[in-house]
């Protein structure tokens, strides 16, 4: 089988289910596992993919998500005869039945359900273990000037809500919605997490903010943005991490 993946975390998965030697393509962005990207041809990023060498590589299928990736080029892919497999995972739940059906596009049926089953345990594991914990109230930010946050459509928004967090922002109508400081300051969450990726918050962004909206600097945390926001065999481990961020709210 010939695959090409345009999604960072169906990248990872689609090594971890075992089919990374059958990968031909990927994008710039695709950066896990570490030791094994840099030996497949690039086809771009991922809202600009080369489409005429996907074509060319003559691929299976082409792993694609729906927010990542643009429908055009899969339209196009598909107008070429190509498959294109799209997903659009935004809890737990569709993270594991993604997993499962990508296993059975590629063939790797009891790889995708051995990852599909650790994360429907750990979740269920996270969400009985929050009952009856006080709540955590969050906001989480994920660009810098503009200043930009998530609402709970988000599945950033459904890994911390499984361990007990609260969204200030989450009734927001725009999924990724652009926030002012004065709104941080009034919400006063117990947490902000400050992502690593889209935008790469360092240390001294939380000193920025703390000084701007005159919340304790101990309430501004740099996040791991692949573990909130990669869906796939990452997963599981996002569900822990997630916890862990929360636990230490509680404390």
């Amino acid at each position: 089988m010939r695959i090409v993946s345009l999604c960072p975390s169906l990248t990872e998965l689609a090594f971890d289910l075992g089919a990374g030697d059958e990968l031909v393509g990927l994008t710039e962005w695709c950066v896990h596992p570490a030791d094994r990207v840099g030996k497949v041809e690039k086809v771009g990023g991922t809202k600009n993919p080369r489409v005429a060498r996907i074509v060319e590589l003559a691929p299976d299928w082409v792993l694609m998500n729906e927010e990542e990736n643009r429908i055009e080029d899969a339209q196009a892919l598909e107008a070429a005869g190509i498959r294109v497999h799209s997903t659009f995972p935004k809890d737990t739940a569709g993270t594991a039945e993604m997993v499962r059906s990508i296993g059975a596009a590629l063939e790797r049926g009891a790889e995708a359900e051995r990852i599909a089953r650790d994360i429907e345990a750990r979740a269920e594991r996270v969400r009985t273990a929050a009952r009856g914990l006080p709540e955590v109230t969050w906001a989480y930010l994920i660009w810098r000037k503009p200043w930009m946050s998530v609402n709970r459509d988000t599945f950033v928004d459904a890994l911390l809500a499984l361990a007990g967090g609260r969204n200030v922002f989450g009734a927001r109508e725009q999924r990724y919605p652009e926030i002012t400081l004065e709104e941080l300051a009034k919400a006063a969450p117990q947490r902000v997490f400050l992502c690593t990726e889209p935008f790469s918050f360092k240390p001294e962004h939380a000193d920025e903010l703390s000084a701007a909206t005159g919340l304790q600097r101990e309430r501004f945390v740099i996040a791991d943005g692949e573990y909130l926001s990669w869906h796939g065999s990452r997963t599981p481990d996002g569900i822990d991490y997630a916890e862990g961020l929360l636990r230490s709210a509680r404390r």
